[in-house]
């Protein structure tokens, strides 16, 4: 059979079962099921558990629970709680303050976690209520906390970088730096774009009346407020910067750090502790599900000889090489819109991946941008996973058209942010090659 007959089989069986409404780790898995029958006849279905064995087995996969945990735990050890407060008396004088501060908030909660679901979840109970009270608008709102969540996935630590660094087998701690400047970056815009817009029109997000501000000593106190959180990010980044811990290792010490903090503040009870390792689990058996399709569909695709086939198509293709990046970056985002980040990036990686190689581009800068784009994953429809955690948050006022209006602009924030590494790779490139030095 022709190769380009078994690529058109292969992805119009994989995408005919996602329309159907299957999971992506079921379509996958059964997909390569099928594919190994069709192959190799019944012995080849041996390949699948082995592959399924060896990707559970690998170390660094230890650090996705590690990593989630510690978010299930931070989620309710007041640490969101008490951030707000502190952004809301320093902030709030300022229109737009509760949302610039909202971000910032975000951005120091994906230092912590890595994971985009917990700041999206954990902000829509704490900062979308004071906001809305004091007569935020209702896109403005929620499309902050849905786009500020999403931050969790390029500022490390980040799971989806742990995940993408095994598939494309790249450095997890230069991933990790690769990540740090865009996530700042990224943070920055979102910032600008709020205060510039709240600046035009000032009846979007409102200054807090002058009976609510508080003393500038009161403002000085909370700042103690910011030590739990700086000491965990040092303990978590800085054990993986200075060589004393592996990124596994690491989610280690976070996940130990975040019960600390928890029992510090005095929520550490068994029923919070029970509900976190309950959601633990099951938010790791999803991505190791999903691993183990997507891995067990790209290793049918290699067999095959698609894989082969679409790189020799592509690389035949006389155009420049930054047309067929963008060309990528676009296809990335489609598939954003319609499939989980971790399914993506393994089913993707391993196909696109050599391709970017054999044009002269940096892999870790590719990679780099592969994060930025999937975040705009986690907040675009129908897929989103941030918009859906937020409606489950929301009042019954705010439907999902406002959280869909909400996000349009932060998806052009983060568009503007994807360009801006393509155009300039040394914000990415700059600090790996920095601290390898």
């Amino acid at each position: 059979m022709e190769v380009w007959l078994v690529a058109l089989i292969i992805f119009l069986g994989l995408f005919l079962a996602l329309f159907l409404g299957l999971p992506v780790s079921f379509s996958c898995g059964g997909l390569a099921a099928v594919s190994c029958l069709f192959i190799w006849g019944p012995r080849g279905l041996y390949s699948i558990a082995t592959t399924a064995y060896g990707e559970m087995t690998i170390f660094v996969f230890l650090a996705v629970p590690l990593f989630i945990m510690m978010a299930e735990v931070l989620s309710f050890s007041g640490i969101a709680e008490d951030l707000f407060d502190l952004v809301y008396k320093w902030m709030g004088p300022f229109n737009g303050g509760l949302a610039i501060g909202t971000v910032i908030i975000c951005a120091v909660f994906a230092a912590m976690v890595g994971v985009s679901t917990a700041a999206a979840a954990t902000m829509g109970l704490v900062a979308l209520p004071p906001m809305l009270n004091r007569g935020y608008s209702k896109e403005l709102v929620t499309g902050t906390i849905a786009a500020g969540g999403a931050l969790g996935i390029l500022i490390p630590p980040s799971v989806i970088m742990i995940i993408l660094g095994h598939s494309a087998e790249l450095s997890i701690g230069q991933l990790f730096l690769g990540g740090m400047v865009p996530g700042l970056v990224l943070t920055l815009i979102f910032v600008i774009y709020i205060g510039v817009r709240s600046f035009i029109n000032p009846s979007l997000a409102p200054a807090l009346p002058p009976e609510e501000r508080v003393r500038w000593r009161e403002k000085l106190r909370m700042l103690q407020t910011l030590l739990a959180p700086f000491l965990l990010v040092v303990g978590v980044l800085g054990s993986i910067y200075t060589g004393i811990c592996t990124p596994t290792e690491a989610a280690a010490v976070g996940a130990l750090g975040a019960i600390l903090c928890a029992a510090f503040t005095g929520r550490l009870t068994w029923a919070n502790f029970n509900h976190a390792v309950k959601r633990t689990g099951l938010l790791t058996a999803m991505i190791l599900w999903i691993t183990i399709g997507a891995v067990s569909f790209t290793n049918i695709v290699t067999v095959s000889g698609v894989s082969g086939w679409l790189h020799d198509l592509i690389a035949g293709l006389d155009v420049n090489r930054w047309v067929i990046l963008a060309g990528m970056q676009f296809f990335f985002f489609v598939l954003g819109c319609c499939l989980d980040p971790v399914g993506i990036i393994l089913i993707t990686t391993p196909i696109f991946l050599p391709m970017v190689v054999s044009m002269g581009f940096d892999p870790l800068w590719f990679g780099v941008l592969f994060i930025i784009n999937m975040e705009m994953a986690y907040v675009t429809p129908p897929f989103g996973f941030n918009l859906f955690v937020l409606r489950g948050v929301v009042p019954e006022d705010v439907s999902m058209m406002d959280i869909y209006k909400g996000i349009v602009p932060f998806v052009a924030c983060q568009a503007f942010c994807l360009i801006l590494m393509m155009v300039f790779p040394g914000l990415v490139t700059w600090l790996p090659q920095l601290l390898i030095q």
